[in-house]
């Protein structure tokens, strides 16, 4: 892996003696306040501010603020007037924006396009307070209000769009966001070590169009190094049928070369002989935006290619043609080391909004108030999940001693704490510490996942630092109990029985929510997911430890509907399954194609990215338009009157005229109860027909009203 400097390891900067500020300010009166005449550097977001290490502008603020740096926040400005953008004067430095720590285009709609009317991250849950793609708008309203200030953009909206990418609410592939926003510098992923360096960098008087070197960060060029190697992604996999052709990672002796378009840097041609190419100095050109709009091959494969570089230990630069100048994408931020993050997460945040919201509820913050980030990363690789494109596949872990701090602080400081830490998580429950056997197999590897197909035989799966932690924490005085939300990759947790077993026993509030996401084979593979066996692992161990306990405890299983890869008979299986079990699913997912997914591209293309792209390659069954959209879901829903109507159409034309009827071995019965069936597409109904017999989680027999479920976090998919 790379090397790259402690983040904490810079020079502060001179404004360092105004010291911490108890709150980042939002005014200029708390500028005075605290004596500032002008902010350094002012943080736009489109979240309410929760000075709170889960949410991105606290985190960032905290940290640029160590580096002796006078931060302000501006939070969900008025994006039709530039004055809002005025409010806390002009930023030395740079203003940095960003849509919040959700998506805009998520965050405003369903994944049916429908306008969603609140907002977990306003006060009050308001909706309405950010713009459609916020980042965008954002940075041109900063812009016109302080022209000549460098603008950085950043945070998971920026991240996901850095190159050509299909946009799932206008239906076409969009630009790079750098284009679209005007913006200097974009950092993607985790911001932490690319933001410090470059204001440091900005501080010490470097113009911000000659910072183009700084890995996690993107910008605009017109012409490429001299002395870099150029390779066309198609050289490295070309798409459609092909003759063999050379390792891609090695260069021949005599090579032929010839200058590419406004640069005299080298193009690879390979000829039989090779030598090594420096991969320091080498970058991919994917296809150009224009080519992918027009050729949904080029679209897979610039995917494919672009997935296939995001691991930091072996990754290379890329550019994409945009008009007449390039995007550049720097290889992806080294990852924090276990100090960093420990230091990073114990800096002095109040852990409370901001006194400005004053008793307004923030829901957001509600959830999240008592919970500890311990981990980040995903190792997964779902093709659905926008982690990935974002956090990377290599795990960053907190210490214990850090984390056991930041819990003694919850307790002592925190306002409303009763004994009950809500998570300990992450991205993924129990992923903490777990990492590649080897520094120098990780760094060369270029698998897309380290559990899919199957578990790497070079990845660590040892449970026992968590178990630890685990047992330690719940050991501390005052700590009444401790609840893991966050999502279990269950596939790995049936290699650890004691794990599951510590779990269940004492870190279950009645239920565990896991994410099969389908029963059949082929959305699986579509998806990278496990097959439905090892669910079945998971659920017997989780019930034998559950009765052990004395407890009466319930599995909520996720599933998706209308995953690219899924067929009407794949959801009737599903939905048989669901039957079959005792499952009544309450809340389904519709697959929500987010921009630079695999899972998008598969939507968008019909192609499989997950394999050597080829014109005449199968075309993938690909779920599209409203009513198909609402049958898969139905499937689902299955117990749901509304849906009746509809399942018993598709069942006729599937010729599965035998599964209506009123018996159990029926999936939907022949008569429809008055006042069902003719509901608008989309519009949300309580079932009438619940039944008490049968709980909705897990189909166990209880003779009572099943106790109502906890609401469930919104997912990254």
């Amino acid at each position: 892996m790379p090397s790259a400097p402690d983040i904490f390891s810079y020079r502060q900067y001179w404004a360092k003696r105004f010291g911490p500020a108890p709150v980042l300010p939002m005014s200029r009166e708390e500028m005075d306040e605290l004596g500032w005449d002008s902010c350094d550097i002012i943080l736009v977001t489109g979240d309410a501010y929760v000075d709170h290490p889960s949410f991105g502008m606290a985190l960032i603020g905290r940290l640029l603020e160590a580096q002796g740096f006078r931060v302000g926040i501006i939070s969900q400005p008025d994006w039709r007037d530039k004055s809002a953008f005025l409010r806390l004067g002009k930023p030395n430095l740079f203003f940095g924006i960003t849509a919040g720590n959700m998506d805009s285009m998520v965050n405003r709609y369903t994944s049916d396009r429908r306008v969603r009317h609140n907002d977990a991250y306003t006060p009050d849950g308001a909706g309405g307070k950010r713009p459609d793609r916020s980042v965008v708008v954002y940075a041109q309203r900063a812009r016109e209000a302080c022209k000549g200030v460098p603008i950085i953009i950043g945070g998971i909206e920026a991240s996901l769009r850095r190159i050509a990418h299909y946009d799932y609410w206008s239906d076409k592939v969009r630009r790079s966001i750098l284009p679209d926003s005007k913006a200097d510098l974009l950092i993607f992923g985790n911001a932490e070590r690319a933001i410090v360096e470059v204001a440091h960098r900005l501080a010490r008087g470097e113009a911000i169009g000659t910072i183009s070197d700084v890995r996690g960060t993107a910008c605009m060029t017109t012409k490429l190094p001299e002395d870099w190697t150029v390779i066309d992604s198609t050289d490295v996999d070309q798409p459609g049928r092909i003759e063999a052709h050379p390792d891609p990672y090695a260069m021949q002796e005599g090579c032929k070369t010839s200058g590419a378009e406004g640069t005299s840097a080298t193009v690879v041609q390979f000829e039989p002989k090779r030598r090594k190419l420096d991969r320091s100095r080498t970058v991919l050109r994917l296809p150009s935006y224009d080519q992918v709009i027009e050729d949904p091959v080029l679209y897979a494969h610039a995917s494919r290619v672009f997935h296939l570089e995001t691991n930091p230990g072996n990754a290379r630069a890329l550019i994409q043609k945009h008009g007449n100048r390039y995007v550049w994408l720097n290889p992806p931020p080294v990852p924090l080391t276990t100090a960093e993050l420990d230091r990073l997460y114990e800096l002095p945040y109040t852990r409370c909004p901001h006194p400005a919201y004053g008793k307004a509820k923030l829901p957001a913050w509600e959830m999240i108030r008592f919970s500890i980030n311990i981990m980040r990363g995903c190792f997964g690789g779902c093709t659905f999940c926008s982690i990935t494109e974002h956090e990377g596949r290599i795990i960053q872990s907190r210490s214990e001693d850090s984390i056991v701090r930041e819990i003694e602080t919850i307790r002592d400081t925190v306002p409303g704490f009763t004994g009950q830490i809500s998570d300990l998580g992450g991205p993924t429950a129990n992923m903490y510490r777990l990492k590649c056997k080897s520094e120098k197999i990780e760094s060369a590897c270029r698998r897309l996942s380290c559990v899919y197909p199957e578990i790497c035989k070079n990845l660590g799966t040892d449970h026992k630092p968590l178990i630890h932690l685990y047992r330690r924490a719940r050991a501390l005085p005052g700590i009444k109990k401790i609840s893991i939300a966050s999502g279990l990759r269950y596939d790995l947790a049936i290699r650890s029985p004691e794990y599951v077993k510590e779990l269940v026993s004492h870190h279950v509030g009645g239920y565990l929510k896991i994410a099969p996401e389908h029963t059949e084979s082929g959305p699986l593979s579509k998806m990278m997911k496990p097959g439905i066996g090892v669910y079945d692992t998971f659920r017997k161990m989780f019930e034998k430890y559950s009765q052990q306990a004395g407890k009466e405890q319930y599995l909520i299983p996720y599933f998706i509907s209308a995953h690219p890869g899924t067929t009407d008979e794949d959801m009737l299986n599903l939905a048989l399954w669901l039957k079959a079990n005792g499952f009544r699913p309450d809340q389904v997912q519709a697959f929500l194609p987010t921009p630079l997914a695999i899972a998008s591209a598969m939507y968008h293309t019909g192609k499989n990215p997950l394999k050597k792209v080829d014109y005449k390659s199968e075309r993938l069954n690909v779920v599209q338009g409203e009513r198909q959209r609402r049958l898969h879901k139905a499937f689902l829903r299955y117990h749901d009157a509304e849906n009746w109507p509809l399942l018993r159409e598709a069942l006729k034309r599937m010729g599965r005229e035998d599964l209506i009827g009123n018996g159990k071995r029926h999936l939907v019965p022949a008569w429809q109860p008055a006042g069902t069936g003719g509901r608008p597409a989309g519009k949300k109904t309580v079932s009438k027909h619940p039944s008490r017999k049968t709980h909705k989680a897990s189909g166990r027999k209880t003779g009572r009203k099943p106790p109502r479920k906890p609401a469930l976090k919104q997912r990254s998919r």
